[in-house]
């Protein structure tokens, strides 16, 4: 830290009680009041230095025969700062530090010490010492924070615009190459500073200092001053991941809530924003949040999702504005790919809680991505075979992430018995169908809210699986959903007939790589592969490595797999029989659906051959 001496005499007062006396043989004519505090004082030393005192020694009038009593109750610094005051018209010792230059420069300015009424005055002298200490940036941080208590004279005489713009100028500059504020080094020296390996003495190289080594310590700032720190950066041009970042360090700090990594499911209803010490009111802590998310950089991603929802958790605890959340919700929303389910549970907290989630809330932001990311108006796929659905590696596009996330946040809230269906359903038909590369996840949703809603009516069941395409479920699904009893029967039979439809494709695409192998030979020398006819042409010769590449499909995997189906279907007539429907209607059905299979096995070997 850095330090200046001023004066030359030994120390010339002592504190008796609640007063400051000077150990002269030359009694006190002079008494100055701050506070509790008096200092008993001569006029002669005052009235060479300050032309305040010089003023208003002149001016008063002994009307008590008391001798002369001034009361400086407004001096800036009060009277721990007028001590070292008095000792510089003594030409006593003190010491100028980055702790009370600026509290001495306010207080000379408000005595008026300047060069008119003594060379080298106190002005001058902490002016000198203050333009030093800015090429420092721990003594400007320091100087800056005792700024809070000074102001507005510390705002008037430029102080806390010079620190800050110092600060702001090196925050933005490369610490490794201008070596601030310190570089940090290792601590296995030899005794005269170098490195010790092996016994080899080498120089010592300075590690690189990284991009947030300023954040901790300009936390420490009061808002209205770490604000003005934070936009005088940015002007300078510092980048946007390192605004971010001191605004995460900084919010993290006086918001305890936002540093957990346990989600709202620890039972805490309340934050604890601020250590006891420094506690604000409700009413600060909002405007301090809201003031935060007001300087949270514009460009995506640069905050992560999940300490946006972090920040709108504490925004509704807290009551924030309406601008202030909307401006969160439009942030995540932006970036709603990037989110996690167990950030996206957000508590209902609102006055009227209806469900245990705040699904009016997701829905707004999922209504923002959906507005800035563009539709792709493609109609359903055709019928693809099984293996289409299980082999092919969906593209983790951004819409295709968030069709993940929303199908995970139907599971979760479904449950919930006070969730409305048109709430339910409005928020599954945001999805577009083309943004599920498989249906597997809206399909466990719906079936999760059925069984947790079994008042819906028909009608009401059929809207919800509407929201599914059964042409795109997986294997396990259709399995389950031909046993599902929670489903109508239109979606079970519609399930089983794309499943044989699927199946069909399969086994003909089968037949026909069989007949084309049926007709190739192979040559004695094992190296060509040509028609069993000698009409083909020869130029058509096939390798035997094409011939391993062309897809084969086992036939008693293919005949297992059928009698797997049709024992799914058997099981499916028994169940509706068992529900006591008429054989009229499920000959209606079968008659409708006659490749579904429900016939007996003698027909289904007929149709096989």
């Amino acid at each position: 830290m850095a330090t200046v001496k001023l004066g030359s005499k030994a120390e010339a007062f002592h504190l008796d009680g609640h007063s400051w006396i000077c150990n002269t043989e030359l009694p006190s004519d002079i008494t100055i009041e701050i506070g509790e505090i008096s200092f008993h004082l001569h006029k002669f030393p005052l009235l060479n230095r300050s032309g305040l005192l010089k003023k208003l020694i002149n001016e008063y009038q002994d009307e008590n025969g008391k001798g002369c009593i001034l009361q400086l109750h407004d001096l800036p610094g009060r009277s721990r700062i007028f001590e070292l005051v008095a000792k510089f018209c003594y030409d006593v010792k003190i010491e100028l530090n980055s702790y009370n230059v600026a509290a001495l420069r306010c207080a000379a300015e408000h005595l008026c010490m300047t060069e008119e009424y003594f060379g080298g005055n106190l002005i001058s002298q902490t002016e000198n010492f203050l333009n030093e200490i800015f090429g420092n940036w721990k003594d400007s941080m320091k100087v800056l924070e005792t700024c809070g208590d000074l102001l507005p004279l510390a705002e008037e005489l430029h102080i806390v615009t010079r620190c800050i713009n110092s600060l702001a100028m090196k925050a933005c500059a490369d610490p490794n190459l201008f070596g601030w504020p310190m570089s940090a080094r290792s601590s296995l020296k030899s005794s005269d500073g170098n490195i010790l390996w092996n016994g080899i003495s080498t120089e010592e190289k300075p590690k690189a200092i990284e991009s947030d080594w300023w954040y901790e310590e300009s936390s420490s700032l009061s808002f209205p001053l770490y604000k003005r720190l934070i936009l005088s950066m940015e002007s300078k041009g510092m980048k946007a991941e390192n605004i971010g970042g001191s605004l995460i360090f900084y919010a993290k700090k006086y918001f305890r809530g936002l540093s957990r990594n346990s989600s709202f499911h620890d039972g805490t209803s309340r934050l604890i924003p601020v250590p006891p010490a420094s506690a604000l009111s409700e009413s600060d802590q909002r405007v301090l949040l809201e003031e935060i998310v007001g300087l949270l950089p514009t460009e995506k991603g640069v905050i992560s999702t999940t300490f946006l929802l972090r920040l709108l958790r504490t925004a509704m605890i807290l009551h924030a504005g309406p601008a202030c959340r909307e401006n969160l919700e439009k942030r995540i929303g932006a970036q709603l790919d990037e989110a996690s389910l167990e950030d996206l549970l957000i508590p209902n907290l609102g006055y009227s809680v209806e469900t245990l989630y705040d699904i009016d809330c997701v829905q707004r932001m999922l209504d923002h991505f959906m507005s800035i990311n563009p539709t792709d108006l493609t109609g359903s796929p055709a019928i693809a075979d099984e293996a289409q659905l299980i082999d092919t590696v969906p593209s983790l596009t951004p819409m295709t992430m968030v069709a993940k996330l929303v199908d995970g946040y139907l599971a979760e809230v479904a449950p919930d018995v006070n969730l409305k269906f048109p709430k339910f359903q409005a928020l599954a038909a945001l999805i577009p169908e083309y943004a599920r590369p498989l249906d597997d996840g809206i399909y466990r949703a719906i079936d999760i809210y059925l069984k947790s809603h079994p008042w819906l009516t028909d009608s009401e069941r059929e809207q919800l699986c509407r929201l599914m395409n059964c042409q795109k479920l997986s294997l396990e699904a259709c399995t389950h959903a031909a046993q599902n009893e929670r489903l109508p029967l239109r979606v079970v039979v519609q399930v089983l007939f794309f499943e044989q439809l699927r199946l069909r494709t399969s086994v003909a695409g089968w037949f026909f790589v069989s007949e084309n192998m049926d007709n190739i030979d192979v040559v004695d020398n094992g190296n060509l592969i040509q028609p069993k006819n000698n009409e083909r042409n020869p130029d058509n010769e096939i390798t035997l490595e094409e011939k391993d590449e062309m897809p084969l499909m086992e036939t008693d995997d293919m005949r297992q797999r059928i009698a797997e189906l049709e024992k799914e279907c058997k099981n499916m007539k028994k169940e509706i029989e068992k529900l006591g429907k008429p054989k009229s209607t499920w000959s209606a059905i079968c008659k409708r659906f006659p490749r579904l299979g429900f016939g007996s096995r003698s027909e289904h070997q007929s149709s096989q051959t």
